[in-house]
């Protein structure tokens, strides 16, 4: 594959592709051969990655069979071998097929925060403290430069299930780009699809358990995520599968919406397990 962000270099073009290059952005060299099995398992990786990073880093392929003398010069034994050019110096590197989180990390880590990055980043602490409707804000402005961005899309969802905006939020989630927080952005459609009955009034209410339900999705609304996992653990341990396990998809979901970082996810995930089993 190639694009304006993944070229093929030699060794006529390396001194300018790369080394000169990498002095305003970071370049990613893979150095590989035709014969070499893991590299094609590696360099697609590699590239799907880069595209993702829309610029902000380049991947140049060195086909080491054809430009031996590049090679010889970096000191490539083995291949696939990946090295990192910033500042015209190689910085970091690595060797063989690595997992995808492992690539991503190390290409990551190359590159200077986005302004989106560190609205993300920012908004993310506010969300973790309960600052939902602040939080809102940074991300509405930062999607304004960036409408596509995944995690500016799945930190604004978070912002408006927990203030009630379920019909903004569905429509966001329903349409979620494919990205690594797809997954995540996965768990919080259980949320905002029964928000959005309670909105519509569309919920059942035979039951206590109906009641609570709907009171626990009340509380969502009202940016109280403990009170409402308090109350839909209470609805599980009397029902472990209301509403055809619903009620265990609600609680994911707003697991998700605490946060890995929020101390409360831990003891609300070993609750979920003890009343579960």
């Amino acid at each position: 594959m190639t694009s304006e962000f993944i070229i093929n270099v030699n060794e006529l073009n390396f001194e300018y592709e790369v080394v000169s290059y990498s002095m305003n952005t970071p370049v990613v060299v893979d150095f590989w051969a035709d014969w070499c099995q893991p590299c094609k398992t590696l360099t697609p990786i590699l590239e799907q990655i880069i595209l993702e990073a829309s610029g902000s880093i380049r991947m140049a392929k060195v086909n080491i069979d054809q430009n031996p003398n590049l090679a010889l010069q970096y000191g490539v034994r083995s291949i696939p071998t990946i090295k990192a050019f910033v500042q015209g110096a190689v910085v970091s590197e690595f060797v063989g097929v690595q997992p995808p989180e492992r690539v991503r990390s190390f290409i990551e880590q190359l590159s200077p925060p986005s302004p989106i990055d560190l609205a993300v980043e920012k908004a993310s602490n506010l969300l973790t403290s309960g600052n939902w409707t602040d939080a809102e804000l940074i991300l509405r402005e930062a999607l304004s430069s960036k409408p596509n961005s995944p995690s500016g899309l799945l930190g604004l969802s978070k912002s408006l299930l927990a203030q009630g905006k379920s019909t903004e939020a569905l429509q966001l989630l329903r349409e979620f780009p494919a990205s690594r927080e797809f997954s995540r952005a996965e768990s919080l459609l259980p949320l905002a699809e029964s928000m959005e009955d309670y909105r519509l009034d569309t919920l059942l209410s035979e039951t206590v358990n109906d009641a609570a339900y709907r009171n626990a999705l009340r509380l969502v609304s009202k940016g109280n995520i403990p009170a409402a996992l308090d109350g839909l653990l209470d609805i599980l341990r009397r029902d472990k599968h209301y509403g055809s396990g619903k009620a265990h998809q609600i609680v994911l979901s707003l697991l998700e919406m605490l946060g890995e970082e929020n101390t409360l996810t831990a003891e609300y995930r070993r609750e979920l397990a003890n009343v579960l089993f």
